[in-house]
């Protein structure tokens, strides 16, 4: 008879994500792993695979978890325009926020793992949702008149993607304050 796991997946997914996304991927050891979901090495092999399989696995969830946000944000009842600015404001906010801020796991893995295939997949996979949420939310609000007829939705969506990752990479710097408020203005004077 096979043995009952006696951990909650989940939740050592979960666990694991906080971890390499405080740490990043090169800089968490197995022993960190084994230290923070409090399992054994066999355990988390068996459970999911090795350092690296993890790490995508937890990268995977914070995609899904971000999407599923995002999607609740833009296509929200309400001003479609006003939707996308307080979204771009809150990627400045939580940016702003604190000295221990860790940026996004999804640019995070873009800057660490440049190379690697799988977690280019995952990143391409949530810039994609980002381009496609915010071109949906800026074709409403042009169709309802809050966006002005002559920009384009798509080429607007791509540049605030590129944008918000530029917020998550400067939100981790000392100049981050200096640099993002007049940023951001500008940016969104664009919807204007």
């Amino acid at each position: 008879m096979g043995r009952v796991k006696e951990f909650d997946p989940d939740a050592a997914l979960r666990s694991a994500m906080d971890l390499f996304w405080r740490q990043g991927y090169e800089a968490t050891s197995m022993q960190d792993l084994v230290d923070q979901l409090g399992l054994g090495r066999g355990s988390i092999y068996g459970a999911f695979g090795g350092k690296r399989d993890l790490y995508l696995a937890a990268v995977e969830r914070y995609v899904d978890d971000a999407r599923a946000g995002l999607l609740d944000q833009l296509a929200a009842p309400g001003s479609s325009l006003d939707a996308v600015r307080a979204m771009v404001r809150w990627y400045v906010q939580t940016s702003l926020a604190d000295d221990q801020y860790k940026g996004c796991l999804t640019t995070n893995t873009a800057v660490e793992l440049p190379g690697d295939e799988a977690a280019g997949r995952l990143v391409a996979s949530a810039l994609e949702t980002m381009e496609t949420v915010l071109s949906a939310a800026l074709v409403r609000a042009r169709n309802e008149g809050e966006l002005p007829a002559d920009r384009d939705p798509v080429a607007l969506a791509r540049f605030l993607v590129t944008l918000l990752q530029g917020v998550r990479v400067v939100g981790k710097t000392s100049l981050r304050r200096r640099l993002l408020d007049d940023a951001v203005e500008q940016a969104l004077a664009l919807l204007d």
